[in-house]
């Protein structure tokens, strides 16, 4: 037994397979946790992927980057007087296993039905929606964006999080159920959607929504001032050598950009985040990862001004305090008046949300929210019939998981419109 394995079946052992599976009311996909681990402790490792594989086909992804702690293992028994399973880390040395020794993922019919669906986007809403439709015998074509399929976990998720190789491997499985893609095709531009309209059964909107929200603050539109979703898709930085960056936000891609912006050899880097530290919605451990890179948290602080010429040259901050308010679930933060102070610097990253293109969006010719998100019903159509959404575009939680949840809830929804 091998130092990994015997490490690993230590983590299991620590399970205790509860009755009553909190953890699995805590995993968004609904994942049979301890059932999963039941196989683990009695090596059966095929077995253990294929209780895995009944609700999710990421595996070794969700494994890695899900935020456990404030998901499954948040809600494991253990953690309330002690430390949680570390269930993350058994669902991906699952998911390697099952890369590394060929399992496939299974088909739930060999009965091929007669209707063609067109998924857009091949990120993990796109993809859990496209498999679990190849799965109940549907033909699928994935109209993907660029030359590989992966969405955010490819161009969001940074490789010292996410190991590509791992995700290439895990697609090529996906698409060992059957399914189509074509890259390079843009909705709007290469692609419309009367066409697709007229050439499928039905559609699945998941292109996601990756724009960066702005904060309407003077200054923003500086020479300097960037989004951080932008500059973890497109990969594109300035030179961050000897540099002051600011990152605005507290949740994931905060964390991602700080730490890929601080390993591209910026001299120092500055999460402002107008909350409390408690309050902040990324990952327990991103955060912690990044103190230790040498990342400053400043906690309840807001930027107000973005200061410069042409050019980002200082911002304007000020202190804020957490109020209860009548309605609110958590604390609102105020801003303290008389608290505003400068302070230097050369790049402002926006990382505060995002939000789906306006101009693709618009021209669907589907209800949109408030906040500009696709509006759907319980079952994921659109206000057009045959056209259905999910994902970020359509609004719903930003993590992988709950993406993935959310492409494999609009296939099921698509079946029943189909079926009718």
């Amino acid at each position: 037994m091998n130092i990994e394995k015997e490490e690993i079946m230590k983590k299991a052992e620590h399970c205790l397979g509860c009755k009553v599976k909190m953890c699995q009311k805590g995993c968004p996909l609904g994942n049979d946790i301890t059932e999963f681990i039941r196989f683990v402790k009695e090596e059966k490792y095929k077995e253990a992927y294929e209780v895995l594989s009944n609700t999710t086909i990421l595996q070794p992804i969700c494994g890695r980057i899900c935020p456990h702690k404030s998901q499954c293992e948040g809600n494991c028994v253990r953690g309330i007087k002690g430390e949680s399973v570390s269930i993350g880390d058994l669902e991906a040395y699952i998911g390697d296993l099952a890369i590394e020794n060929n399992y496939e993922i299974s088909k739930f019919t060999n009965d091929l039905k007669n209707k063609k669906v067109a998924v857009i986007g091949g990120g993990p809403a796109g993809l859990s929606c496209a498999a679990h439709l190849a799965r109940n015998g549907y033909k699928v074509t994935i109209y993907e964006k660029y030359d590989k399929l992966g969405g955010i976990l490819r161009h969001g998720i940074p490789d010292f999080r996410l190991d590509k190789s791992i995700l290439d491997k895990q697609i090529e499985k996906i698409l060992r159920l059957g399914m189509e893609v074509k890259y390079n095709q843009i909705i709007g531009k290469d692609i419309t959607i009367q066409e697709l309209e007229n050439e499928y059964d039905a559609v699945f909107l998941a292109f996601g929504a990756n724009i960066s929200s702005k904060m309407g603050i003077e200054g923003e539109e500086l020479e300097g001032v960037y989004g951080g979703n932008e500059l973890l898709e497109n990969g594109r930085h300035p030179n961050y050598i000897n540099k002051i960056v600011s990152v605005i936000g507290g949740g994931n891609v905060a964390m991602d950009t700080a730490r890929t912006i601080k390993r591209l050899g910026a001299k120092a880097v500055k999460v402002i985040y107008r909350r409390a530290e408690a309050q902040m919605p990324a990952e327990r451990k991103e955060i912690e990862d990044a103190k230790r890179e040498g990342i400053e948290f400043l906690f309840q602080n807001n930027i107000v001004k973005v200061i410069g010429d042409k050019k980002v040259e200082k911002i304007e901050c000020i202190k804020t305090e957490l109020v209860k308010k009548e309605g609110e679930t958590r604390e609102i933060p105020v801003d303290i008046e008389g608290s505003n102070y400068i302070m230097d610097m050369d790049y402002v990253v926006m990382a505060v949300g995002s939000k789906p293109e306006k101009d693709i969006v618009d021209n669907l010719g589907v209800e949109l929210t408030k906040r500009g998100n696709i509006e759907t019903d319980e079952n994921y159509m659109t206000s057009k019939e045959k056209i259905f959404a999910g994902g970020d575009l359509a609004g719903e939680k930003a993590t992988v998981a709950w993406a993935s949840r959310s492409g494999r809830d609009a296939a099921n929804g698509i079946m029943k419109f189909l079926e009718k």
